[in-house]
This record gives C-alpha cells, structure tokens and sequence, in this order.
C-alpha cells in the first residue's frame, strides 16, 4: 500500500537551480554546461543557466546546493516475478530499495524465478503477458519495471511471437534458460522476435539457475541476440579471450552485470573502448539471484569501471543511462528537452578520499543519493542504502 500511494502523485513545475554537476548521460557529450533545470508534466523542458530559464508558473523549486545530478540509472538485467517480492531470496521491498540505489528503471530477463513457472507454449505466453500487465499497473515507489519476457522453448513458432507482440510483450527472456540452447535453434527465433518487435537477450557463460546450461561463444555469435546479457557472467564467464572476441565480432549491446566475473567486466569494458564501441555498453545486476538483491548493484559497477577498469566516470555512468536508453529505446536515460525526468541527486560520499562526486568514484568509492525522482515526482529524499552525501538538495513551494 505504501509503494502504491508513493507511485502517485502529481508532477509539479517544478525548477532545479545550483546544481554543482549536470551529467546528461549521453557519451557524445556527458558533462553539459549548464546549473539548472525546468521540469513540467513530468518531462524535462529546459536545461541551461539558470540566469536564461523563465521560472514563470513554477510551484516548486529543488536547491541541488551544488550536488550532481545525473539521470535515473536504468538496471538492464533483473529477474521480477510478481509484485516487490522474490521468491529467489522470500525478499520484500527489493525494488523500492534499488530506487534508493538511483535506479529508476528496470528491464526485465524473464520471470524465471516464478515457482512452478509454465514452460508449455500456452502458460508462458500467458506468463508472459500477465507480468507485462502487472507491472505496467504496479510501480513501486514508482519505479518503472519492463516486465514480461517469456523464455525461448522448444516447440514456438512465429505466430507465438506475432501474440505475444499483438499483447504487448517487447521483451524476451533470457536465450538459454529454456529448453532452446542451440545457436540455430535460437537463431530462427530471436530472428522471429526481432520481426515482430520483441527484444531479445541472450545468457553467456556457464549456467546460473537449474535448467540453464553453457552458453558459449559460438552460441552467441550463432544467435545473434540483440543483447549480449551479463558478457561477464551470471555468474561463471566464458573465457577472457572468447568474452573479448564477442565484443570484437557482434555488433550487438555488450551488458555487463554485477553478479557476475569482475574481472572480465573490466576487460570487455576495456576491449569496448579501445574499439570504439563503448556505445554498446550497457549495465545490470542480474538480480534477484542466489547472491542475493544488491541495490547499489548499478552504482558498484560503475565504480568498478572508473577504479579498476580506467573507464572515465561520466562515462561509465552514460553506460548505465543513456546507452541503455537508446539501446531499449526508453523515454529516460538522458537530460535533455522532452526527455523523462527521471534523475538522480547525488554527491561525494562524507570522508570519501575523493576530491568531488567524479574522483570518489575513481578512487573506489559509491557516492551518496540525496533525492530521485521519476517523472518529476520526489520519489525519496536522502537515500536509506548509500553512504550519506556531502550535500542534500532542498525542496521549497510557491507561496
């Protein structure tokens, strides 16, 4: 009850003045010069100087008191079942606790996790559609969640695809955790898919769940699924050598996730830049999963690509906002004119060792979340799960 009155809300005029850093998450320029922004109707009209923004009609007026503020990060890789619950961990409240994580989206690799989850072709599309349908009416806190990916089985054929996209289903569940595990197999479907609209996602590496398997590097080439899901690992990786030559050979999004291999998330980060292709990185947690739920899962593997990975920071941070954005095709993921707004308010962590919020991230530290909101709705304020931040913004009303 509590997250269905906080996804409520009214979206005010709202004007966001002194903020320190404006990071836009586009990698084609991912710091802008500019110290304030115009919100109305849940969208983003204005980024500039505040000196050239008309505050005429605005009720509501944020002091970001020279924090940062980045757009909301979007988690590429998570596992929902129903409601804020998983069964993978008998956890409540994951989801809310990722938005105090800075996530403000996040995109769904399958229902998997549903005890007893149907695998005839009639139960999961009907799966499928139902957690398509549920989440689009259910937000907690009012984080976004695209759900409904219905996982590849044997015996689907396109007119499955062509329902399943006739109801509303964009997205499809992890390639390999069914009973479809060959290259040729997934090829024809994912092919299917992609015809009819619907996104698909492929598990690389050795097997995370019971009736999962390898899936190698021939697999994925074979396939050719629009994203390499978790190219690190969920949680046991390919080869350092194979995961680099994915990033060389496909053309398709390199995802790369906390639970996974740490190490060969730094490499294929690396192999991605110096080809050119950091467009191509995307960033989850994989999670719910046998780790558990990580609601700085997003936030930690950023700092993972600064620290050790020598991926500069306003980038690895595009990596978890507009890469994705564009890649899945969402309204969020970006500062700029129409664009949701959907941002996060965050700064150097107190006593970090870092000069600013930029250089605590390189240095190894997350920063500290002082306030998200999602479609211009203050969704919380100081952040309950990271370490507290420097600076806070305040929130003041029109008379």
């Amino acid at each position: 009850m509590m997250a269905e009155a906080a996804a409520g809300g009214v979206a005010e005029r709202t004007l966001v003045k002194n903020i320190g850093l404006l990071l836009s998450g586009d990698l084609a320029l991912p710091i802008l010069d500019a110290d304030a922004l115009l919100l109305d109707g849940g969208k983003i009209v204005a980024v500039g100087r505040l000196r050239d923004i008309d505050p005429e009609g605005v009720t509501q007026t944020i002091d970001a008191h020279f924090c940062a503020v980045t757009p909301g990060l979007i988690d590429s890789h998570v596992h929902p079942v129903f409601g804020d619950w998983t069964p993978r961990q008998n956890q409540i409240g994951w989801i809310e606790s990722f938005l105090h994580g800075g996530v403000t989206t996040m995109i769904s690799a399958g229902e998997v996790h549903l005890p007893g989850r149907p695998k005839d072709i009639v139960g999961l599309k009907a799966l499928a559609i139902t957690a398509q349908r549920a989440f689009h009416n259910f937000r907690p806190l009012g984080v976004k969640v695209l759900a409904g990916a219905p996982v590849l089985e044997q015996g689907m054929v396109e007119s499955d695809f062509a329902d399943l996209a006739a109801a509303g289903v964009t997205l499809l569940g992890e390639v390999g955790l069914g009973s479809v595990k060959s290259g040729y197999e997934a090829r024809e479907m994912v092919a299917w898919a992609r015809k009819h609209g619907i996104q698909s996602t492929i598990h690389t590496g050795g097997p995370s769940i019971p009736g999962s398997g390898l899936i190698d590097r021939d697999t994925v080439l074979e396939a050719d699924a629009d994203i390499i899901g978790h190219i690190n690992g969920g949680h046991t990786a390919l080869p350092e050598a194979h995961v680099c030559e994915l990033c060389e050979k496909s053309p398709r999004a390199i995802e790369i996730v906390h639970n996974g291999n740490e190490r060969v998330a730094i490499a294929a980060a690396q192999v991605a830049r110096d080809i050119g292709a950091m467009h191509r990185v995307i960033l989850g947690t994989d999670s719910p999963a046998g780790s558990g739920v990580q609601p700085l899962g997003i936030l930690r593997v950023i700092s993972l690509l600064a620290s050790l990975g020598g991926i500069a920071p306003a980038a690895a941070i595009c990596c978890a906002t507009g890469n994705t954005a564009r890649l899945r095709g969402l309204d969020g993921g970006l500062i700029a004119p129409g664009r949701a707004a959907d941002l996060v308010f965050m700064d150097r962590a107190q006593h970090s060792a870092g000069r600013d919020m930029l250089d605590s991230i390189v240095v190894g530290d997350i920063p500290g979340i002082g306030l998200v909101m999602i479609d211009g709705i203050i969704r919380c304020g100081r952040s309950r799960n990271t370490p507290p931040a420097e600076r806070v913004p305040s929130l003041s009303h029109a008379a």
